[in-house]
């Protein structure tokens, strides 16, 4: 008598999270409107480590400008800090008007710059390169600008973002997931 295979028990309840089991080496990049960028979750996983250790360990730069850009202080405007954007790790970026703020040290590479603020304006997005040194002397003055370039971009999204944050901010009941 021959017994048919043993099939193979789910992943779930043997230690691995679900984040885990979507994320396979193997999976072929992500594709729609989802974050994945056309990029191999094995990339992406790579760029969250990297980003992930970049928020552990800023500058001493990025973390004074992160004090004026945490909570919505600077005009209400919400930033991610070291997010991951397609192939790259944006310094800071404000989702709601697709503006990517960088922090530019002495040691940058400007033809390098060149290009990624190319392949990031191809993707709707203003780059605002700031420098060391100028968030070190004048911080009042680089949250000035940043907030200007704020009030002069358009909202890239007409509603609140679908995923509201959990302190409340977007999507009210009453106004309901139409699309």
């Amino acid at each position: 008598m021959t017994r048919a295979p043993t099939p193979t028990p789910p992943l779930k309840g043997r230690g691995f999270s679900s984040r885990e089991t979507s994320a396979r080496i193997d999976s072929p990049p992500l594709q729609g409107r989802g974050r994945g960028w056309g990029l191999s979750a094995e990339r992406l996983a790579q760029l969250d480590g990297f980003a992930r250790d970049m928020r552990r360990d800023p500058t001493e730069a990025e973390k004074r400008l992160w004090t004026r850009l945490s909570h919505s202080q600077l005009g209400g405007h919400k930033f991610r800090r070291q997010s991951v954007i397609g192939p790259f790790i944006a310094d800071f970026f404000c989702p709601q008007k697709g503006l990517v703020v960088e922090v530019d040290g002495d040691t940058h590479d400007i033809l390098a710059d060149l290009k990624r603020d190319a392949a990031l304006n191809r993707l709707e997005l203003t780059v605002l390169h700031v420098g060391n040194a100028d968030v070190i002397r004048n911080l009042d003055g680089v949250c000035e600008t940043i907030l200007l370039a704020l009030e002069r971009a358009p909202d890239r999204w007409a509603r609140p973002h679908p995923n509201p944050s959990p302190e409340g901010e977007g999507l009210t009941h009453s106004q309901g997931t139409e699309f």
